[in-house]
Parts: structure tokens; C-alpha cells; sequence
């Protein structure tokens, strides 16, 4: 892609465009689209039968971006009012039945902040994001995926599907941040996965995996399901926190930085989002890995303390437990950033 913002910079870009194509696909054709200043990336979740049957299962918005790489996708859309959304799910639906498809598939978007729209492209294929709408709306998209490739026709019907609660994503890459997000190999020598009410993980890596350079860098995703916006983000900070993985440089504390910044909290965000929160998103990182020093030393002292390794005992009228421990040292790490 290029982006041309001036009439002068035409012929150079197309030059550039059509020799990276064909190197990559043999294929040198370009197509010119509008260029959108404040763009938010909605996409529709679509099923269609082989009996002329087609649904949407809502939207998910997802403008939090890395290169035009996906981190973050949500459920719900905070910007999208009921009657877009389904005005929206609509022409989704429609653009699944002029092509007479079967499957699962979604439908993408390009929406500018009046809320205009723009077809961007169709991915025939479930995507990594689709577990977010699996909690929002309780339908199992694999088996419908499967029982459509077996000739079955939809049993769900539009005007029955809801959204129920609020469900975030966020995809844990083994990538470095602090280096342009360059992937970042090798082998995983410890895991710890968070778990809880509404929270999934789906991912493959375990202790003693080797992680190859010749794949995306995407191990996991962490699904988080609340029944409101607010609270799936504080489920997820929640889960972030007890996501643990070492060996490997990975994104994890990248992603929570994310859902504390403020223009992510008010739903306020599009694609520009890390450009315009780099500072806040980068910052802070000498101090979080004290935080977390802090923390690690006072549970482990107050461990010790409880089996009786150390003298003298404090007095358990004064003494600090670790989750209040925790809990000061969280609070003060949050406060900083």
C-alpha cells in the first residue's frame, strides 16, 4: 500500500506498488481507493448456508493496530449505535449473498468518525478475532463452520441473535516493542496462563517450546468476556497480569499498557491509536519491571514469614499480607503511568 497524499507523488507510488506486488504475488495490478484521516477498522462475522440462508453475528471493532496488524479487537463496537450496527450487519449479509458464498466469513469495513462506511475486503475464512464473538453472542462458529461444509442448513435465525456483555482480545505475540515489534524466536522456559471466570486462552506454546522465526509470531490469545465494557477491561488488566511467559521477548505488558491509556478506556481510538499514544504506551517500562520486583520480593518474604523462616515473626495486627502488598505496589505502578 501507499499512501498518496499529494498529485506529485502519483507516479512514484504506483511505480513502487506495482514492483512490490509483482515481486510478492507475480501480479503487478493496483486499485486506487479514498484515503480516510480517522479511520476505525469494523468488521462483520457472516455464516451462509448452501440453501440460500445467510446471517450476521454482529461486529468487531478492531482499530488497535501495529503496522496494520491487529493486537486488540473488541465486541461490542464502542463507537457504533444500534442502527448502524444493524444497517451495517445488512449490507454484510448482502454482500455474502451476491457472491452466493458458504461458510464463515467476515466482512470488513473502513468506518471514518461520522460513521460512514466503506467496503475494505472479505476474508472467507473464520479469523483469529472470532472467539470474541463466540462470548458475546453464544454461538460455537467452528460447528457451525462445520455443519455448513457438511450441506446443514443455519438453524439460527437473525432476529433471534443478541449481544450479550462485552468480550476484548488481545494476541499475544513473542515480539519485541521497545524494537519496532520485531519478532523475537527462541525457546519458552516458563508459562503461566490466567484463568478465571470469562476468561479463555487459546494458544499452543508450553515450557521447552521453540518458537521459529518462520511464522507469524502470534503463541496465544486471551479472550476476556464482562458484562459490561468497564468491567472487561479490568478482567483483562487482571488477566494480563497473571499472563507470564519468559525466554521469550513478548507483548504481554505492551497489551496492558494498552488498556489502561485513557483514549482506549472512553472507546475514543482508531487506527492512528499506538502513533498517538506512543509515548504513554512505551514509557514507564525501567519502573514496571521494579514494581514487579517489589512485588515478587514481598509475597516471597511474606512466605517465609508464614512457615516461620523468619525472626522475629511480625506481629499480625501490623504485618502486611501479600495481597495487600500486592495491591499497594499494583496501585502505585498504576498511578505512575
Amino acid at each position: 500500500m501507499r499512501l498518496i497524499k499529494k498529485a506529485e507523488e502519483v507516479t512514484s507510488g504506483l511505480r513502487a506498488a506495482r514492483s512490490e506486488a509483482k515481486a510478492a504475488f507475480n501480479d503487478d495490478s493496483v486499485y486506487i481507493e479514498k484515503y480516510i484521516e480517522s479511520p476505525h477498522h469494523i468488521e462483520f462475522q457472516v455464516l451462509a448456508d448452501s440453501h440460500g440462508n445467510a446471517i450476521h453475528l454482529f461486529e468487531r471493532e478492531c482499530s488497535v493496530q501495529r503496522r496494520h496488524q491487529k493486537i486488540i479487537e473488541e465486541t461490542p463496537s464502542p463507537i457504533l449505535t444500534h442502527e448502524k450496527r444493524m444497517e451495517m450487519g445488512a449490507h454484510a449479509v448482502a454482500a455474502a449473498k451476491a457472491v452466493n458464498y458458504e461458510g464463515a466469513g467476515t466482512i470488513e469495513f473502513i468506518v471514518d468518525n461520522d460513521l460512514n462506511y466503506y467496503f475494505l475486503e472479505m476474508n472467507t475464512r473464520l479469523q483469529v478475532e472470532h472467539p470474541i464473538t463466540e462470548m458475546v453472542v453464544g454461538v460455537d462458529l467452528v460447528k457451525e463452520q462445520i455443519n455448513i461444509a457438511n450441506g446443514l442448513p443455519l438453524t439460527l435465525k437473525q432476529d433471534e441473535l443478541t449481544q450479550t456483555g462485552h468480550a476484548l482480545e488481545c494476541r499475544i505475540y513473542a515480539e519485541d516493542p521497545d524494537n519496532n515489534f520485531m519478532p523475537a524466536p527462541g525457546q519458552v522456559t516458563h508459562i503461566e496462563t490466567p484463568s478465571g471466570l470469562g476468561v479463555r486462552v487459546d494458544g499452543y506454546i508450553y515450557e521447552g517450546f521453540v518458537i521459529p522465526m518462520y511464522y507469524d509470531p502470534l503463541i496465544a490469545k486471551l479472550v476476556v468476556w464482562g458484562s459490561t465494557r468497564e468491567e472487561s477491561i479490568q478482567r483483562t488488566l487482571r488477566a494480563l497480569n497473571e499472563f507470564k511467559v519468559t525466554g521469550v521477548k513478548n507483548n504481554v505488558r505492551f497489551l496492558e499498557r494498552i488498556a489502561l491509556a485513557d483514549d482506549f478506556v472512553k472507546g475514543n481510538y482508531n487506527t492512528h491509536f499506538i502513533e498517538d499514544n506512543f509515548d504513554f504506551l512505551m514509557g514507564g517500562k525501567e519502573q514496571n519491571m521494579q514494581d514487579d520486583d517489589v512485588v515478587s520480593i514481598a509475597a516471597f518474604v511474606e512466605y517465609l514469614d508464614r512457615i516461620g523462616e523468619l525472626k522475629p515473626k511480625y506481629e499480625p495486627a501490623t504485618a502486611l499480607n501479600s495481597w495487600q502488598k500486592l495491591k499497594r505496589a499494583r496501585s502505585a505502578r498504576n498511578a505512575r503511568f
